[in-house]
This record gives structure tokens, sequence and C-alpha cells, in this order.
């Protein structure tokens, strides 16, 4: 701390030197408290990037290694009984590798999305997209993970192009289809649902399920935050986070909600082309 005077004829009286060095006292109780407060808060932050981390390590190696053991019995399989197995058994035993080398490969995908998100480094392309393309081309990139279940959609004809990274759209759309099988009954079907409201082109994923607790609506989109389930199914809680992220940067917005009837709906709201406000108006032009 430094003083300086005008007049410098006149020096400080005792008051004056009391008084100032009364508040240099409380500046450096001032100071040294948001020192302390920093310090603290760097330490909880510290605390809760090892938390995360933790959490990220003991899902991750959790659900690396599932389908990591399932290929390796495969290949053990194949590779001491391969000559005493029909056909049927081996194109079965090579289905369940080929599923879960997939499943593996998802898994991955999202972890490095997760790393790009937060870096800031996710390349976008917007273009005017077609919404039944979009559907269809997360459908089938799906796969088998959809099994015999089925999946209802309806699209109205001549809506107008959402404005999209067609890629990471499908990838959202994927994301969302993939959580909905794994947290609803078997046999019960998937909703997949697109309108055109308000500008904005809403696109909904409904399942059976039993819904998503009223508290944890809010978390659903965190990075790690799964609602805890009596069905015990295996994730990292990072599908949701990623799809908000992937959403966000192209200008969307996504929300979860409880279906009425049980089940959860996913609603994707997407902006829509301005150069190509519809099919129909794109055929006319």
């Amino acid at each position: 701390m430094a003083i300086s005077s005008v007049d410098t004829h006149n020096e400080l009286t005792i008051e004056q030197e009391r008084l100032l060095g009364a508040y240099a006292d409380l500046t450096a109780v001032a100071i040294e408290s948001i020192l302390l407060a920093n310090e603290a808060q760097n330490m909880q932050v510290l605390r809760n990037t090892e938390k995360l981390q933790t959490a990220l390590l003991n899902a991750v190696s959790h659900d690396l290694r599932t389908p990591l053991v399932s290929i390796i019995g495969v290949l053990s399989s194949l590779q001491e009984e391969g000559i005493h197995l029909d056909n049927a058994a081996r194109m079965n035993l090579l289905q369940v590798a080929r599923e879960e080398a997939e499943r593996l490969n998802h898994l991955i995908t999202n972890l490095l999305d997760v790393s790009r998100i937060e870096a800031g480094s996710i390349q976008i392309s917007l273009q005017p997209s077609d919404v039944q393309d979009l559907v269809g081309a997360a459908l089938e990139q799906l796969g088998s993970r959809a099994g015999t279940r089925p999946v209802n959609v309806e699209i109205p004809a001549n809506l107008p192009f959402v404005f999209v990274d067609f890629g990471l759209t499908v990838q959202t759309l994927v994301n969302v289809l993939d959580n909905a099988l794994k947290y609803s009954p078997d046999g019960s079907p998937i909703d997949i649902k697109a309108r055109y409201f308000g500008r904005e082109m809403q696109i909904e994923i409904a399942d059976r399920g039993i819904g998503i607790p009223p508290q944890d609506l809010s978390h659903v989109f965190e990075k790690f935050y799964r609602i805890k389930r009596p069905d015990n199914v295996t994730g990292t809680g990072l599908g949701l986070s990623i799809c908000k992220g992937i959403i966000e940067v192209q200008n969307g917005r996504i929300a979860a909600e409880n279906r009425p009837g049980g089940g959860t709906i996913i609603r994707l709201v997407l902006p829509v082309s301005e150069s190509r406000d519809s099919k129909k108006e794109q055929a006319h032009g």
C-alpha cells in the first residue's frame, strides 16, 4: 500500500496514521479471506474433478471390459472348437462378436465426442437436411441393436428442411434411440414423430418404459448423470450429455419429459432452413 499527499508540507497526525493503519489491516484481512476462499474453491473443483474422473474410469472400465470379454470368448470358442461347430453355431458366435464390437465402437465414439465438445473443437457443417433422411439414416445405423422392436415413424410429407450437420444429427438420434431401447421393455414400441411448429422442427422419440423420476428430469443431460434404476442397465451417463452438446452447437434445443401413460419423450428442436422452406417449395422452384 502506498500513500501520496498533495501537500508535502503537512505530515499525518497520529490519529490519521492510526486510521490508515486500521484500513491497511482490514484490507490485508479482506485480501487474505479472498485468497483463502479462492483456494477452497479450487480445492473443491479439484475434488469434483477427481470424482468425475473416478466415475468415468469406473464406468468406462466396466463398459469396455464387458464387450471385450464377450469378443475374446467368441474368438476363443472359434479357435478351440471351430472345426466342430456347424454353420449355424459359427454364424451365431460371429453375430455376437459383431454386436459387441459395435457396442465397443459406440462407447469409444461417445468418449471422443465428449473430449471434442469440451475442447470446443467439434467441427460442424450446416446444410439443409430432410428429416426423413435423418431418421432413416439413424435407424440404419442403429442396425441390430433394435432387434425385433417395432419402431413407429410418423413424419408428415412436405416438411421443411432443417439446417443442421447431417452426420452429427444422425449420431444424436442414434444415441437417443439407443437410450429408448435400453430403458424400455423388450417388445415395446418406440415412436418417432416430427412436426413443424413455430418456425422450428420438433422431433420426438418416445418409449414405453417407466419414465424418469420428476427430480431427475432437469439432470438427465448432465455428464455422467445416471438415474438409479432397479434393472441395472449399464452405461456411462454420457449419451444424452453428448446429444445436448451436439444439438446446442447447431443452435437447437433438447428436452426430456414423461410420456402420458408411461415412458419418456426426448424432444429435439432444430432450426429450419430459410433457403428451402419445404420440399414442396423446392420442387416447385
